[in-house]
């Protein structure tokens, strides 16, 4: 049976009339479906932030979205924040905290946009609160009176880094990308790798170090299902063989290949089913059968016993009960 492999989303916090609501860019969502053919799941940003480690145990990867919202500067210089900027300190509670926690468990991330400053404030990184004051560097804000498609087509162009990751994924040295932000580095975090600069020499692409897959970038090419399409390999080897959770020997036993009638005890794991095959019994069973003990006692299913589980499945496979 195929796993679906799922991709976290941190919510941003908006406005509906006068009642708030958690909600992600739908254009990331049908890209983490349509490209990555993995489950978005969205994650709630609530301050204070809940534990991140209870959610990180079941994803098999982190999408770090953009949003109007900018990065509060307390969490990165002393400098206080512009009138009228757009805060979420929710996300940034729940983002930051996400982010460390990911990378130490080597769980994929795709950081775009407010994800890219997200990721390098929370390992240290400085950012410009308003890239287009800072002597030198270009104004990267998209010109709001255009349309919508204007607004995301290609803006400028990005020198990519010879050796890179982005370079290895792309027939020229430089590509273009839309550029919708107003924050940019201004320090890159401690570690991490460029990947591409803007003619400006603004960094707007960059990876971590070490085995795990660490890529964030500024600017988009041909919209965010491309992005996601290019770099879906970094989700899927990590899809772990149910719900992310590890399998043992006790798997193996649970559900058999061959017949088995052995009286099942409530929630063991030795509950099993007739099936001559896994595909046999239910999908879901399959599933409950090769995750590990420590992940029943923290789930609701199976909600009364794995007999129950077990009858239904044989059932529906027209099996003989054990």
């Amino acid at each position: 049976m195929a796993v679906v492999p799922l991709v976290g989303l941190p919510t941003d916090r908006i406005l509906q009339g006068p009642h708030r609501f958690l909600a992600a860019g739908e254009k990331y969502i049908r890209a983490v479906v349509e490209a990555a053919g993995a489950m978005p799941v969205l994650l709630p940003s609530l301050q204070p932030a809940l534990d991140a480690g209870a959610w990180l145990e079941r994803l098999d990867g982190l999408l770090l979205t953009g949003a109007v919202s900018n990065v509060e500067p307390h969490h990165y210089s002393d400098e206080p924040s512009w009138e009228g900027n757009p805060h979420d300190p929710a996300r940034d509670a729940t983002s930051l905290g996400l982010i460390p926690q990911a990378l130490a468990r080597g769980l994929p991330v795709l950081a775009i946009c407010r994800g890219l400053q997200e990721v390098n404030v929370a390992l240290g990184g400085r950012l410009h609160q308003r890239v287009h004051d800072v002597p030198g560097l270009a104004d990267h804000r998209e010109d709001a009176g255009t349309p919508i498609d204007t607004q995301y087509g290609p803006a400028h162009v990005v020198h990519l880094h010879p050796g890179g990751w982005l370079a290895g994924m792309s027939d020229s040295a430089q590509v273009w990308v839309n550029s919708l932000h107003g924050q940019g580095i201004a320090t890159l975090a401690e570690g991490l790798l460029i990947e591409a600069t803007a003619p400006d020499g603004l960094i707007e692409a960059f990876h971590g170090p070490g085995p795990g897959f660490l890529l964030a970038v500024h600017g988009i090419r041909n919209g965010v299902s491309h992005s996601i399409r290019s770099t879906v390999p970094s989700f899927r080897p990590s899809a772990r063989p149910v719900a992310n959770t590890p399998r043992d020997a006790a798997s193996e036993v649970a559900c058999p290949s061959a017949h088995v009638r052995a009286k099942p005890r409530p929630h063991s794991r030795r509950a099993r089913c007739a099936a001559g095959s896994r595909s046999a019994a239910s999908p879901r069973w399959n599933a409950w059968c090769r995750t590990s003990p420590a992940t029943h006692a923290a789930r609701s299913f199976p909600p009364t016993s794995s007999r129950t589980i077990t009858v239904r499945a044989c059932r529906k496979a027209s099996l003989p009960l054990p």
